[in-house]
């Protein structure tokens, strides 16, 4: 079994081939279009929903099938075409170029895969079983999905905001690191669920600071 390692990737601005236009692509074209990345899908048919993000401008599309040389400046390429010894070519190109590459349906053929997930504003939580049960990775990240409300979202927003405050208002790093340990220790959703949440401001922010620091 692979050991895979978790990460999270900026993708704004970077090339990302889709070799296959069918509904795999479409997913995954999905999951790339919000982070910005720049979509080229390379297929000689396309799901209506990617022709029409192709029309509307949202990706590139080379109307024809995969050639040798289509990866050059690719920083990712999903190999998702209904036929395995196309999608074996695209990995092996792959491997080749150094550029990371999902092999649809046969995981262990690329570097990479994709979990199962689902986001709440900024918080992301994903769930992969390393390839081994896709759809159980699915079911459980469905149940853990109904654990977690729109709160989290205000909650998550809080703590990158709060934490903006404290860079640009408290210099010694000694002192920020303690009170972002602080920060996290504050039943922050419990307030926002009740509707009794007392450091939505800058104002109450700063106070809660100071009061910090003298202690």
């Amino acid at each position: 079994m692979t050991h895979y390692v978790p990460v999270m990737l900026d993708l704004q601005g970077r090339k990302c081939i889709l070799v296959g236009g069918g509904l795999v692509a479409e997913r995954k074209a999905a999951a790339l279009q919000p982070a910005e990345a720049e979509i080229q899908v390379i297929s000689p048919k396309l799901t209506p929903k990617l022709l029409r993000a192709w029309q509307q401008g949202q990706i590139s599309w080379n109307a024809r099938c995969y050639k040798q040389g289509d990866l050059q400046g690719a920083f990712m390429v999903f190999a998702v075409t209904d036929q395995l010894s196309v999608n074996d070519q695209v990995a092996a190109e792959a491997h080749k170029l150094g550029i990371m590459v999902n092999h649809a349906g046969e995981g262990a053929r690329g570097s990479f895969i994709t979990p199962s997930s689902f986001r709440r504003g900024e918080l992301i939580v994903a769930v992969s079983t390393s390839g081994a049960a896709p759809e159980a990775a699915k079911r459980i990240s469905a149940e853990i999905e109904e654990q977690f409300g729109d709160e989290y979202e205000e909650y998550i927003r809080f703590l990158s905001w709060a934490r903006l405050v404290i860079k640009r208002r408290v210099i010694d790093v000694a002192q920020r690191k303690r009170l972002f340990q602080k920060l996290a220790t504050i039943d922050v959703l419990k307030g926002i669920r009740t509707g009794d949440f007392s450091l939505s401001s800058e104002e109450e922010l700063l106070s809660w600071i100071n009061v910090q620091q003298e202690e």
